[in-house]
């Protein structure tokens, strides 16, 4: 069975991938050099992060050319997923309970709720 792509990135990971999806398409020595700039870092740990992030799939590093191959909201909602799924078995039922269980949700968030979940069920599933 192949093994899933990890969906978790570290704070420094997204630190270099902010600066990649905000600039990319771009080579690699371009992001050594604003990663040195924005980050103070060294051209071998910027390489070390986009080797981490090519791995999960975030983004694809050929001839030295970077591009994306996950937004950012694509990769959160990857990482959301996942979490829902490590935490709640799965089940949005049970993240949802989380919420209301310690009065962390407010009216307005569960009307918010209510109107996706009528949106999705009419089948104009708001993106």
């Amino acid at each position: 069975m192949p093994r899933k792509k990890a969906t978790h990135i570290t704070e420094a990971e997204d630190k270099l991938a902010c600066i990649i999806w905000r600039e990319a398409p771009l080579t690699s020595p371009e992001l050594v050099t604003l990663a040195e700039r924005e980050l103070n870092w060294k051209k071998s740990t910027t390489y070390t992060m986009l080797r981490r992030l090519c791995h999960k799939g975030i983004f694809e590093n050929i001839s030295a050319n970077v591009s994306v191959l996950l937004t950012r909201d694509e990769q959160n909602i990857r990482q959301s997923r996942r979490f829902v799924e490590d935490i709640y078995g799965g089940s949005l039922p049970k993240l949802v309970s989380a919420f209301i269980g310690d009065g962390a949700l407010t009216q307005d968030q569960a009307r918010e709720i209510q109107e996706m979940i009528d949106e999705y069920k009419a089948g104009t599933k708001n993106g």
